[in-house]
């Protein structure tokens, strides 16, 4: 600093504190402005946390996960309502105004309910313990709560339970819960562990419950539901000694510090003065008691409630911040912001701090040299989510795919759908195929490429799910008992699709030759005449009688679907598909009618078929790529013209914002994409397809500390249509863009218009 600017602090030292503390502030940025040569202007980054509203969602069939976490963290600790049907999957619904507790797992987004694990309830006075079903108010583990009371932002929860009187708050690092009850003056107040009630299809298999003093106690939940095998260790520690400690197997409560029971509760009794507060830290592991101890340690070893949730609402910040937008308004920046945070539930972490974790096989693997994730959405997420990752959070790349290769040396074959350590081979196709291939395609390293490749290959080549009869016929033929066959034939040439692009980007020509022409197994279902993909059977005739409006849930040629979505289920290969209209001219013709035709898809047609636009399906994830096939064809104005209409009205700031399960993150990462100006339709390697965007500048940090800015000049509502691009300055001839030159840095302008280009 020079002398000037020590003189001038010499002058003003006299000066009063608020004075002195401007000029402080003033002179540092001077100083630093100085110190770089004028080259660098400084403004308060306004926190991110604030736009984002974790009730989106919550309503309609959303089933996202509300209540308290950080990133990617193995806890999503939050309220449990009473479980009454399919929108219950994530434990909450915004329609309900009961809790059964405050459990430490739930899932969002999804289809099917799982996990509630661990579950505390503070309560006052004697509580019959009993399941979660609807009992009379006065009876039973649940209290209801006024919606007024509740207070949720990203990282923290808060609510008041009416029937007990007590506030409950909330917050959590990525292995521990923690909890704040504030109780009336009562001797009677007590915090229930309830190892018995879990979310829909989870039902109890094992627990226990010991109490090792006056402050701490620690057990274990076996389960089994979607996750077939799912083992949770637990250790909880209060801010104050437990004056009495009760075990019941849910007949009867009695004096004990042990329990081993299939339904086990503990209740930890207090006196308590009027608005004391209770802190009870719950920390979590998939491995044991003493590892979930050693996570506690390291992440939250005092009693600073107030600095967790700061902490928290710091990590939130951090990896919104990935994404820096200038937007017209809050509203379009609330949604934006809450889209990127449901992307960054999960996949959520699935090991201790030291690395260890449960594998698939069971076995339990120390020290692991990666981080090891759960909840892999795959059929979902290889879509949007896993592309969006790719570009945002590069560090986390090689400990997804180590993951995913540690699961198919366990298991025999890359994750289908992965929960908890259990392989729950929900859905159709390989879909970890296509996000393997994604990342060897993008030069991601930090895992074993040769594993990589064997593990797509032996998953590819297995006899399980249909795919014996396709290696036979080279289609899966419907008379061959293989339920939902189509579907499943059409996912497996995606992923066989990426598999050949690795192929042949390893020198491996053989393979290279055989799964290429394996990705075109949809040519088998494409029936001319009606321009329709159909089921077949082994002999090669089409199947009767057929409507392609009609879709039958569980018994089904289409997963989810009808002839009318799965007909474009080609994102591979979008120029074969084409070709087998035999024009782009009727290939325009009959993607332009997907967004007008009606008709019913009968009575027992899934409920995941949702956010209609004619038989357009934005609420289900086969219709995601869809839009974005028309620049292929030579008229990229109607995919702006679409992109326009699904951001607007399938995705709002209310908690019906979602047109379909948010599929744990899929459906926020179409938006966050799609807004930018762009998504990535063929499964893998990078080539994102330009659509309308809605953000008008956008700074992505990209990896290795590059950054890549996006704008939109001249954009507005009616001036949706690209009418030049520039990247780095230059002119931009393509309708995509590849992922190798956004992760190197850059600018990419988008010249926006009234006018169709």
């Amino acid at each position: 600093m020079n002398n000037n600017i020590m003189n001038n602090v010499r002058a003003y030292s006299h000066t009063s504190p608020t004075s002195m503390n401007y000029f402080k502030i003033t002179l540092l940025c001077s100083a630093l402005l100085i110190a770089c040569g004028g080259c660098a202007t400084f403004e308060k980054q306004t926190p991110l946390t604030q736009f984002v509203n974790p009730y989106i969602g919550t309503g309609d069939h959303g089933h996202v996960f509300l209540g308290a976490n950080v990133p990617f963290g193995l806890v999503q600790l939050g309220p449990s309502n009473i479980p009454q049907s399919w929108d219950w999957c994530s434990g909450y619904h915004i329609s309900d105004s009961t809790i059964i507790g405050f459990s430490h797992m739930h899932l969002s987004g999804t289809g099917i309910g799982d996990l509630g694990d661990v579950n505390l309830m503070p309560a006052v006075g004697e509580v019959t313990l009993k399941r979660g079903t609807v009992p009379d108010y006065t009876t039973g583990l649940y209290s209801r709560f006024n919606r007024a009371t509740e207070k949720v932002k990203a990282g923290y929860y808060a609510v008041h339970l009416d029937r007990y009187n007590v506030d409950v708050e909330l917050t959590a690092t990525k292995h521990v819960g923690f909890h704040k009850y504030t109780f009336p003056g009562t001797a009677g107040a007590k915090v229930i562990i309830d190892l018995d009630n879990g979310q829909c299809w989870d039902r109890p298999v094992e627990g226990m419950l010991v109490q090792e003093n006056d402050t701490v106690v620690s057990g274990y939940r076996y389960s089994a539901g979607w996750a077939r095998d799912q083992r949770i260790f637990f250790t909880a520690v209060f801010s104050k000694p437990v004056k009495r400690f009760l075990v019941s197997d849910s007949t009867e409560s009695k004096p004990g510090n042990t329990l081993r029971a299939k339904r086990v509760y503990g209740q930890a009794c207090f006196d308590m003065d009027a608005q004391e507060a209770l802190y009870v830290k719950v920390a979590l592991s998939p491995v044991s008691v003493e590892n979930a101890k050693l996570n506690m340690q390291a992440e939250l070893p005092g009693w600073d409630f107030a600095q967790t949730v700061k902490a928290a609402d710091t990590a939130w910040n951090d990896e919104l911040g990935k994404i820096i937008i200038t937007a017209g308004d809050d509203r379009a920046k609330r949604i934006f912001y809450t889209a990127l945070y449901h992307t960054m539930i999960a996949p959520s972490e699935f090991c201790d701090v030291n690395n260890d974790y449960r594998g698939a096989d069971g076995k339990i693997y120390t020290n692991a040299p990666f981080k090891n994730y759960t909840t892999f959405s795959l059929w979902d997420t290889y879509r949007a989510a896993h592309p969006l990752m790719t570009l945002i959070h590069p560090e986390k790349m090689s400990d997804m795919v180590n993951t995913m290769l540690a699961i198919y040396q366990q298991q025999g074959k890359l994750p289908v759908w992965h929960l908890m350590g259990c392989e729950t081979d929900c859905m159709v196709g390989n879909p970890g195929i296509s996000v393997v291939a994604d990342a060897v395609l993008k030069g991601y390293d930090g895992f074993d490429k040769a594993l990589a490749y064997e593990a797509m290959k032996r998953s590819a080549m297995l006899d399980e799910r249909g795919l014996k009869w396709m290696k036979q016929y080279g289609y899966i033929p419907y008379d061959k008992g293989e339920e939902e066959g189509l579907s499943k034939c059409m996912e497996y040439a995606i992923a066989d699709w990426g598999i050949a692009q690795v192929a042949q980007a390893m020198g491996h020509t053989d393979d290279y030759s055989y799964f290429l022409k394996r990705s075109k197994a949809y040519s088998y279902y494409f029936d001319k005449e009606t321009g329709f993909m159909r089921a077949r059977s082994s002999d090669g005739k089409f199947k009767t009688p057929f409507n392609p409006f009609e879709s039958v849930h569980r018994d089904n040629d289409y997963t989810e679907g009808n002839a009318w979505q799965y007909t474009w289920l080609v994102p591979h290969d979008v120029e074969g598909l084409i070709g087998l209209f035999g024009s782009k001219e009727r290939f325009l013709q009959k993607l332009d009618s997907l967004f007008v035709a009606e008709g019913f898809m009968g009575e027992h047609a899934s409920p995941d078929i949702s956010g209609l636009i004619g038989q357009y399906a934005h609420g289900n994830e086969p219709s995601h790529h869809i839009i974005y096939m028309y620049p292929y064809a030579g008229q990229p104005w109607k995919t702006a013209d679409k992109v326009r209409e699904v951001l607007s009205v399938m995705y709002n700031d209310q908690p019906a914002g979602l047109s379909g399960n948010e599929d744990v993150g899929q459906m926020s990462a179409w938006y966050v994409l799609s807004s930018l100006g762009f998504y990535q339709v063929e499964p893998a390697g990078g080539k994102y397809i330009f659509g309308s965007p809605t953000i008008d500048k956008a700074v992505i940090k990209v990896q290795g500390g590059k950054t890549f800015t996006i704008t939109a000049t001249n954009n507005s509502a009616d001036n949706k249509y690209i009418q030049q691009v520039l990247l780095n300055g230059q002119p931009y001839p393509h309708y995509y863009i590849l992922f190798a030159a956004i992760a190197q840095g850059g600018t990419l302008e988008f010249i926006m218009g009234e006018e169709p280009v």
